[in-house]
């Protein structure tokens, strides 16, 4: 049976560490931490970690200032454990154990930094916000490469908007008909520690097809003459002064991403949290905006535990998607060198079989992104705290 996929636009604990090996990693991680807003810290409140009293709570994150102030800083638990955390909300904080800190830095557009964490492996953090984790990033990327690559006849080229961490170009060169792959990060700073840590993705950055040009995303493909097969966005979420916002708006979408692609081309884009309590935050407000510009859009969702949430995904064409399980089963067996880990045909079309909940308030949309009228997910990115 043909599905017509579119919506039409009318663990186990370790050891503990011992005190010495808490105390650098606090020390480290506090480090880091001070370079971000309020929204992450050392868990919990009061602190539990050996060795990090006098460790207090400020604007910037932690300090060893003494225990002065509002911070609240107790004896460690018996584990010994550190522990990492994101404020997702308000009243909303997700947490995980660290191992160490591999490396930081602050860009003229960012705040990045690399954890070892031991559940989620190499996590990377982008202004606060998990961009992906070492143990599930094939969820995501999967998610976003395969399928506009999968519906296109013959894919050749692709030009990916953001993805300095290189796992995208990574799932891309799978595909034995890509030809070129054009990473754009306007962020040296990322693509440098990428490199230099996630050794899953040494190959795709050493690939003769692999072009990486540090660039603004928008100036590039404004200056290009050529076009592509598949455009994809593989950009932070949109937080207030952070530097991909403009890249989710109807303007950018209509007069540099559609003049771009190829007869048959086709566009993608991750667009932020998608779950039953956040998929309101920019989601439906991608998609709806999208829908202005294309005439198939097709949303699709994912759950990634590293996020701790659904994630949501916007593909569009001017050509309809009309696919089977059986045939995509048929394409990845003929076209994909390398293996698929969440992916096949079944699970293929059940990304875009949302809940009632998501369905309604994305058909119920009203906003359309603009740079004057945009949505933001919760937190600042490096210019809004200037």
């Amino acid at each position: 049976m043909v599905f017509n996929w579119q919506y039409s636009s009318s663990s186990t604990d370790s050891p503990p560490s011992t005190d010495s090996d808490t105390d650098s990693v606090a020390e480290s991680v506090a480090n880091v931490l001070v370079h971000f807003s309020p929204r992450l810290s050392l868990r919990p409140e009061p602190i539990q970690a050996p060795g990090v009293e006098g460790w207090e709570r400020s604007d910037g994150g932690l300090s060893k200032n003494g225990n002065q102030g509002e911070g609240n800083v107790e004896e460690a638990p018996a584990d010994g454990r550190v522990w990492f955390e994101e404020q997702l909300e308000d009243d909303l904080k997700w947490s995980f154990t660290l191992e160490r800190v591999l490396d930081r830095g602050t860009s003229a557009y960012q705040q990045i930094a690399l954890l070892d964490t031991k559940r989620f492996g190499k996590v990377l953090l982008i202004d606060g916000k998990m961009q992906s984790a070492e143990k599930d990033e094939f969820i995501y990327h999967e998610c976003l490469i395969h399928p506009p690559l999968l519906c296109h006849p013959n894919p050749k080229t692709l030009f990916i908007m953001g993805g300095g961490e290189g796992s995208a170009a990574r799932e891309a060169l799978k595909h034995v008909s890509i030809e070129e792959v054009v990473i754009c990060d306007i962020d040296k700073e990322v693509v440098n520690i990428c490199k230099k840590h996630l050794t899953e993705n040494h190959e795709a950055f050493s690939s003769e097809k692999l072009k990486l040009v540090i660039n603004d995303a928008k100036v590039e493909l404004q200056n290009r003459k050529g076009k592509f097969d598949i455009i994809v966005g593989d950009l932070a979420d949109p937080v207030e002064g952070g530097p991909c916002y403009q890249l989710y708006t109807k303007s950018f979408y209509e007069k540099i991403i559609k003049p771009k692609l190829n007869k048959n081309g086709k566009f993608v884009t991750q667009a932020g949290p998608a779950g039953i309590f956040s998929h309101k935050e920019v989601f439906s407000s991608i998609y709806n905006t999208i829908k202005q510009v294309f005439k198939y859009v097709i949303p699709y969702m994912a759950h990634v535990p590293s996020f701790a949430d659904t994630r949501g995904w916007v593909m569009a064409s001017d050509e309809p998607f009309s696919v089977d399980a059986k045939e995509i089963d048929r394409r990845i067996e003929k076209r994909i060198d390398g293996n698929l880990l969440y992916l096949n045909g079944t699970a293929f079309l059940s990304l875009a079989t949302l809940n009632k909940v998501v369905l309604t308030s994305l058909l119920k949309e009203t906003h359309v992104y603009t740079e004057e009228d945009a949505r933001f997910i919760h937190g600042h990115g490096v210019a809004y705290r200037h």
